[in-house]
């Protein structure tokens, strides 16, 4: 039995796991939907429903307290503005937890968290965008298939021009090098 338990420890150190939670709550809250691992998810979901129901209070008081747990000042204003009108009529449970199966990894059982009633949202999990490489942007066109020259020509104009390069910046083999300098110090 679990009784009198208090929380998951999640495998971390107070620290890292508090600070952790903070951070899960604080995206949970700006983005309305964030998918993370089962046990991640109902820690954090706990945390979520108290900040919320302290922004339906309101007050300087009930500010303080969320921004222990929240650190950015966007997201706090949108607890206390539009999450408040939101979820002014609903007595409690402004999350849910949607199972997503298994990460493919270590076999984690894998949740999608996030708030009801969000506009856009709809119950469904948004896909997931595919970080871009750094560096700068692509911008060349790629030739047309009828503007695109055969493979031998090009290496041909690419041999022919790199002697001529060569020839410029290195002398001949049998050219005479040239005279070192004296030494400053000679006496």
């Amino acid at each position: 039995m679990r009784h009198r338990v208090g929380h998951r420890k999640l495998q971390k150190t107070t620290s890292h796991r508090l600070a952790m939670l903070d951070n899960m709550v604080t995206s949970l809250l700006e983005h309305e939907a964030i998918q993370t691992t089962l046990p991640r998810a109902k820690e954090a979901r706990r945390l979520a429903e108290r900040v919320i129901t302290l922004g339906k209070r309101g007050g300087l008081s009930n500010v303080r307290l969320a921004e222990r747990k929240i650190r950015s000042r966007a997201v706090l204003q949108k607890v206390f503005g539009e999450l408040k009108d939101r979820y002014a009529d609903r007595p409690g449970g402004y999350t849910r937890i949607i199972r997503l199966g298994y990460r493919l990894g270590d076999a984690a059982q894998m949740a999608l968290l996030e708030l009801v009633d969000r506009p856009e949202g709809g119950g469904e999990a948004k896909p997931e965008e595919k970080p871009q490489a750094k560096g700068p942007p692509k911008t060349e066109a790629k030739p047309k298939a009828d503007e695109k020259k055969p493979k031998a020509e090009a290496k041909s104009k690419a041999k022919a021009e790199a002697p001529k390069a060569d020839a410029e910046a290195k002398p001949a083999k049998g050219a005479a090098k040239p005279a070192k300098r004296k030494a400053k110090s000679e006496k």
